[in-house]
């Protein structure tokens, strides 16, 4: 059973009228080449941005026919780390796939 001390307790009062914002989003591109193969795209896709099978093909498509695609939206940071894990993965097995990022 707890014990109250008259004059240990104190009142907390707390004015933070500080408003906390979202983070802004980036979305993750994917541009069209002439030499990265569809499969390594929905491979990218799969591995990467957690796409299905599905997504993945439709995304792919996407870049291929109009030239770009979106991946996903990610704060800064986050974008910025599949940018850079894409174009390592490409650069690795001997693809230009090209990953860039913008503000939403």
């Amino acid at each position: 059973m707890a014990v109250k001390n008259p004059g240990t307790e104190q009142e907390v009062v707390s004015d933070i009228s500080e408003k906390i914002t979202e983070p802004p989003l980036y979305k993750v591109l994917l541009h069209n080449d002439d030499y990265t193969t569809m499969d390594f795209v929905v491979d990218i896709l799969i591995t990467v941005f957690h796409k299905s099978q599905l997504e993945a093909e439709k995304i792919m498509l996407n870049v291929h026919k109009k030239g770009v695609g979106i991946c996903g939206v990610y704060p800064y940071e986050l974008a910025e780390t599949k940018v850079e894990t894409v174009t390592a993965l490409a650069k690795n097995s001997g693809f230009p796939l090209k990953s860039t990022m913008e503000k939403a």
